[in-house]
């Protein structure tokens, strides 16, 4: 196969074939240079054709709590009380500046995804 850029499924369907029967590819050999090359152009074909959404702000904090092993309590750390914790999780109030930066250094959850829009329940006072 020539390599070009990806332009249709038919060429994605091939590099992807390539790309399987080159992966135990030797280091430093001519066949892992080529796997290097079509893994870059199918990941680019991916980017452009098979995006993933950011994902909503409040399931990336249940995710990383998840994956982390961190209960509520463990995340009043980042958002100030139990109070907190319990109104931002059920969307009753939203992300502060400080919360977010809170959240981005001891939870690790990435500021582009805490900074989202995101749906949040209305109440009436």
């Amino acid at each position: 196969m020539e390599l070009h850029p990806i332009r249709t499924e038919t060429d994605y369907q091939k590099a992807l074939r390539e790309i399987a029967s080159l992966f135990d590819a030797a280091p430093n050999t001519p066949e892992c240079d080529r796997l290097d090359i079509l893994s870059t152009l199918v990941e680019a074909y991916e980017k452009a054709h098979f995006p993933i959404a950011v994902p909503d702000p409040i399931a990336a904090i249940q995710y990383y709590m998840d994956t982390r092993g961190w209960s509520r309590i463990d995340l009043e750390v980042c958002l100030g009380s139990r109070d907190n914790v319990s109104d931002v999780l059920s969307r009753k109030r939203s992300l502060t500046l400080e919360m977010i930066r809170k959240l981005n250094q001891e939870l690790g959850v990435p500021a582009e995804i805490l900074i989202q829009p995101y749906h949040s329940v209305q109440t009436s006072a």
